[in-house]
C-alpha cells in the first residue's frame, strides 16, 4: 500500500484538531455546580488530612497514576489504587475519610464495580470521570464529570487516545482548580519539589553552594604575586580574595589579572597584590538566593564567572558559576 507523506500529515492534524475538539466539548459541560462541590470536596480533604484515591483500569489506570503524582506535586496527598490488586490486599491503603475518584470511559468496567462492591465508601465521597454519564459507575458517584468523546482518534476507533487525553486534561483541570483553592505559591510548590530546579531557586542560598572561606586562597596586602600564585594552586578555587587583619575584602584576583600582570611589562613576580587586584568586584551576600547570584554572573554587560561572598564586609567565600551549572541552574533569556 503507497500512502503519500502529505496523508500522514493530514492525520496527524486530524488526530489534533479531534482532540482539541474534545476538550473545547468537556470545557463546555462543567457548571459552576459541580466545581462548588469539588471545592468542598477539597475542603473535606485538607479538614480532615484525608488523601484522594484514584483508580482506572489499562489506560484510564495509567491516567489515573498521573493525575495522582499531579495532585500530590500541588500538596494534595493522593495515591493510583488498582483495583484488582485492591481485591488482593491493596484496600488497606485506603483510610476512613478518603475520597475516591474512578476513571472509566464505559462507566462498566467490570473490575472497578467490583471494587465499589467491596468498599465501605459512601456516595458522597465517589468522584467520577466517566464517558458514559448514564452508566452504572457514575450512578454510583456524587460527583460526575462528563469525559464523554464522539470518537477516538484511533483509526479504527478503539485504542484510548481521544478519550485518554480528555481524561488526563480534566484531571490537570482539577489539580489546577486545587491550586486556587488553597492559594498554592511558588514557594510552597518548591517545597513539594526540593529536587527540581524550582525548588532549588527558591530554595538554595549563595551559602549552600560557595566555597566556605577554609577552601578559599586568601592573602593580605602587601603580598607579593609570586605568593599569589602559589596559594591559588594550592586552594583552586578559580579566585583569590585580598582581606585586611579583620577578614574584610579588600579586592579580588582572579587568573585574567596575573596574566595582565605578566603582559605589562613590569617585574611581575615581583608585584603586590594591591597593584594588580580587582578593588571593586562585584560582590553578593551569603545569605542572598543562588539564581540571584546567577543573574549577578550573567546579566552584566560582561559575565563574571566567579564572585565574592560577604557576611557584612567580611569576606567568606567564593560562588563559581560553574558551581550553579552543575546544580542546574540556568538563567531565563
Amino acid at each position: 500500500m503507497v500512502i503519500k507523506m502529505n496523508q500522514y500529515l493530514k492525520k496527524a492534524q486530524e488526530v489534533l484538531n479531534l482532540e482539541a475538539q474534545a476538550l473545547q466539548y468537556a470545557s463546555v459541560q462543567l457548571t459552576e455546580e459541580k466545581l462548588n462541590k469539588l471545592i468542598s470536596v477539597y475542603s473535606y480533604l485538607n479538614n480532615i488530612g484525608a488523601s484522594l484515591v484514584i483508580s482506572g483500569v489499562g489506560k484510564s489506570g495509567i491516567i489515573a497514576q498521573k493525575i495522582a503524582s499531579t495532585f500530590n506535586s500541588v500538596g494534595l496527598p493522593s495515591f493510583y489504587l488498582h483495583p484488582v490488586e485492591a481485591l488482593h490486599g491493596d484496600l488497606g491503603r485506603v483510610r476512613k475519610g478518603d475520597v475516591m475518584m474512578i476513571i472509566s470511559k464505559s462507566g462498566t468496567t467490570e473490575e472497578l464495580i467490583k471494587l465499589l462492591n467491596v468498599m465501605d465508601i459512601s456516595k458522597d465521597s465517589l468522584i467520577a470521570l466517566i464517558g458514559e454519564v448514564n452508566s452504572p459507575l457514575a450512578a454510583r458517584c456524587s460527583l460526575v464529570f462528563d469525559c464523554h468523546v464522539e470518537r477516538e482518534a484511533c483509526i479504527n476507533d478503539q485504542a484510548p487516545t481521544t478519550s485518554s487525553t480528555l481524561a488526563m486534561a480534566m484531571g490537570d483541570a482539577m489539580a489546577v482548580v486545587y491550586e486556587m483553592h488553597i492559594g498554592l505559591s511558588k514557594e510552597k510548590f518548591a517545597q513539594n519539589h526540593p529536587g527540581g530546579i524550582l525548588g532549588k531557586s527558591l530554595r538554595l542560598k549563595v551559602k549552600n553552594l560557595m566555597w566556605p572561606l577554609a577552601d578559599c586562597p586568601t592573602v593580605s596586602t602587601g603580598t607579593l604575586l609570586k605568593e599569589v600564585i602559589f596559594q591559588m594552586t594550592k586552594r583552586p578555587a578559580g579566585g583569590l580574595a585580598v582581606i585586611n587583619f579583620e577578614g574584610e575584602m579588600l579586592g579580588i584576583i582572579v587568573e585574567g589579572d596575573i596574566r595582565r600582570a605578566f603582559s605589562s611589562g613590569k617585574d611581575g613576580m615581583n608585584s603586590k597584590v594591591e597593584e594588580i587586584m580587582n578593588a571593586n568586584p562585584i560582590s553578593i551576600d551569603q545569605e542572598n538566593l543562588a539564581y540571584e547570584a546567577l543573574e549577578l554572573m550573567e546579566g552584566g554587560e560582561r559575565a563574571v564567572s566567579i564572585l565574592p561572598v560577604l557576611n557584612g564586609k567580611m569576606f567568606v567565600g567564593f560562588l563559581r558559576l560553574h558551581d550553579l551549572l552543575r546544580e542546574g541552574f540556568v538563567r531565563k533569556k
